[in-house]
């Protein structure tokens, strides 16, 4: 659909939500960045899962990338609060390929300095992470941690400083102090780190058509008055 066309799509449905409701999609979408994005590699514990995608949601993270390993990524919802509804998730779910790699390689031709988050022989700490360019970073399931493979395509290694006898943060803790870190670097050290007016455009239309009721006999009508007219 061409730009001029989604724009009006997007302004004829905005006018079925309250003003409130698109407000509050307004002030969010321009929290929301694309500069940094997060994969999830071997999630299996749906309380964890949900933690992670909200801490994602609340920090401006729009897009988290999934990669399964043995078993399926589940979130559950009243953990999230609906946070994935408006985020961008990415699967990598062939049980006949190499998942993290597909991704990772997603990721690199897409400009993304690859930080993996471990305790076992780190570069840095996360609160030295650079954020002047475009980061993806990596949390691994709750009992291995990241797979092997992983930390070796990883750009950079990061660990959060711990000053107690556990090696460790839970990972959904881990998610959320790493966010919070980089996201407050992110918007105080550098520049462009917002979506692009196309960007915006595309999660206005995705946002609208999950809010609104019967949106897709709306938009049809919509678009055949369109074509009539």
């Amino acid at each position: 659909m061409e730009f001029s066309l989604k724009k009006d799509l997007v302004s004829h449905l905005s006018q079925f939500v309250t003003d409130a409701r698109w407000q509050k999609m307004q002030n969010v979408l321009n929290q929301r960045t694309r500069q940094l994005t997060v994969v999830l590699e071997g999630i299996h514990k749906p309380h964890n899962a949900s933690a992670v995608l909200r801490s994602c949601d609340g920090f401006g993270v729009q897009d988290v990338h999934i990669v399964e390993r043995d078993t399926e990524f589940d979130p559950n919802r009243q953990v999230s609060m609906g946070a994935d509804r408006w985020l961008t998730l990415h699967r990598y779910d062939d049980t006949n390929a190499n998942n993290t790699a597909t991704c990772l390689d997603r990721l690199k031709e897409n400009g993304y300095t690859i930080v993996a988050t471990t305790p076992h022989n780190p570069d840095t700490t996360i609160d030295r992470v650079p954020v002047t360019q475009k980061t993806a970073i990596l949390f691994g399931s709750e009992l291995r941690g990241l797979s092997d493979y992983a930390c070796s395509r990883a750009d950079i290694r990061a660990k959060i400083p711990m000053y107690g006898f556990s090696e460790s943060f839970n990972i959904s803790v881990s998610a959320a102090l790493s966010l919070y870190e980089l996201t407050k670097r992110l918007r105080g050290e550098t520049e462009n780190w917002q979506l692009s007016d196309g960007e915006k455009l595309d999660l206005q239309l995705a946002w609208l058509r999950q809010s609104i009721r019967a949106s897709s006999q709306i938009e049809e009508d919509f678009l055949t008055a369109k074509t009539n007219g």
